[in-house]
């Protein structure tokens, strides 16, 4: 080969442009960082953790840390964090995911650190993280109904829709029945009921996705509310009593401290949400359903031209998607020990779509988002009951803050399945 064709092939060698949004990212946190742990951390203070109360097998004692001491090195490493972040991409370094876990558990500990300093309550660690993997129920079930369906080609809107008319099926069934377990079992089809009629629309009349999704939404909380108004609300000891699913504690495991209250002390619902992520990624990624699901998401033409049914793939995984959605439901009624109430999903479905979308098509992508997005919440709920001067504003829209952040930060960097809004018509 000549020189000058060596030349020629280098000039044609383009690189990628370097993606700066996540150093960007990390120095701007660094920068609040430095604002709030090392200058506005109020000196002389110290703040007190919980990790592990009696019912382990033994006690951690309270611990208390230096606030202004702790927030220094906090910052500090926070910087370095970023600057590190800057310097790999400036070079074109691959960094592992040990980098935004570091940063986000410090900047966390960070805040922890801010909102107890001076403060004479106690921040519980592991109330915190349980309260955060509750919340975080409906999350993973939506972001899972949400996966399933968009890698079968079908955007589903209608996520919000299907916890609501989740939870609504869950607590009549569970009143009427004086039973949660019965509720339980009403809220998933709730949830395939709606898929159905998504899908429908979806592969009989080729209406866009993402218009259906919206209006099914709307006819759900209008539905919903109607029924609320004019029947659970005349007859609530009948239709609308509190039914709770109980706590299963599983022996051992539940006493192992810290992560035994949190993981092995919880509602079947819990271990349900377990059993979904667990089957679901081994399914999609190594089981002929998966490959064909995977496949009809895709490239649909080439998946019917080797016998798959593409229509009626994306049938049967939107109503099981649905499915999924609706024990999401159940967790905001008999999962709580509530009654419903009106519009009481109040836009999960939607942060489980972001949750979906940041963990990049994949189960575990996308739980690892959805608890993000519920240690938020339940981050601004502790804080205010221990009383920190952090203003309740702020708290109020911490998960919806994390939110924005996360998705402007991830935005680009994944790719949607290639076929999904785009009906198959043969």
């Amino acid at each position: 080969m000549s020189v000058m064709t060596q030349t020629a092939m280098t000039r044609d060698v383009v690189e990628k442009p370097i993606e700066w949004k996540m150093p960007i990212m990390y120095g701007v946190l660094a920068v609040i960082g430095v604002g709030l742990y090392a200058i506005a951390m109020p000196g002389g203070t110290h703040t007190t953790f919980q990790l592990a109360k009696g019912a382990s097998w033994f006690t951690i004692p309270n611990f208390a840390l230096p606030s202004k001491a702790s927030g220094i090195a906090i910052a500090l490493t926070l910087v370095a964090l970023a600057a590190y972040a800057a310097w790999t991409t400036s070079r074109r370094v691959k960094v592992g995911v040990w980098l935004p876990v570091s940063f986000g558990i410090l900047f966390v500990f960070g805040f922890l650190m801010y909102a107890g300093a001076g403060n004479a309550g106690v921040i519980p660690l592991t109330t915190l993280l349980a309260g955060g993997l509750a919340l975080s129920v409906p999350l993973i079930f939506g972001a899972m109904c949400g996966l399933v369906g968009e890698r079968s080609g079908i955007v589903n809107i209608a996520i919000e829709g299907q916890l609501l008319l989740g939870a609504f099926f869950a607590a009549v069934a569970a009143s009427l029945a004086q039973n949660a377990y019965v509720g339980l079992i009403a809220a998933p089809i709730a949830g395939a009921l709606l898929g159905a009629l998504l899908v429908w629309f979806a592969v009989m009349y080729w209406v866009d996705q993402i218009i259906i999704g919206v209006v099914l939404n709307v006819l759900v909380v209008g539905l919903t509310n109607f029924l609320y108004s004019t029947v659970l609300t005349q007859n609530a000891a009948t239709w609308n009593a509190r039914q709770r699913l109980p706590n299963i504690r599983i022996p051992v495991l539940a006493e192992i401290p810290v992560i035994g209250p949190v993981l092995f002390n919880q509602t079947i619902l819990v271990y349900l949400m377990y059993a979904v992520v667990i089957l679901l990624n081994v399914f999609v990624f190594r089981s002929r359903w998966g490959l064909r699901m995977r496949a009809v998401g895709e490239h649909p033409k080439a998946a019917d031209t080797v016998g798959i049914k593409v229509n009626r793939t994306r049938v049967i995984n939107t109503i099981f998607a649905g499915a999924i959605a609706g024990l999401g439901g159940a967790f905001f009624t008999v999962g709580t020990g509530l009654a419903f109430g009106k519009e009481m999903s109040a836009g999960q479905g939607f942060i489980a779509l972001a949750a979906m979308i940041l963990g990049k098509w994949n189960p575990y992508g996308a739980l690892g988002a959805a608890l993000l997005f519920g240690f938020s919440k339940n981050l601004g709920n502790l804080l205010s009951s221990i009383g920190t001067t952090v203003p309740s504003e702020v708290l109020l829209m911490l998960p919806y803050l994390i939110t924005i952040l996360a998705v402007a930060g991830f935005v680009g960097k994944v790719r949607a399945p290639a076929a999904e809004n785009i009906p198959y018509k043969k």
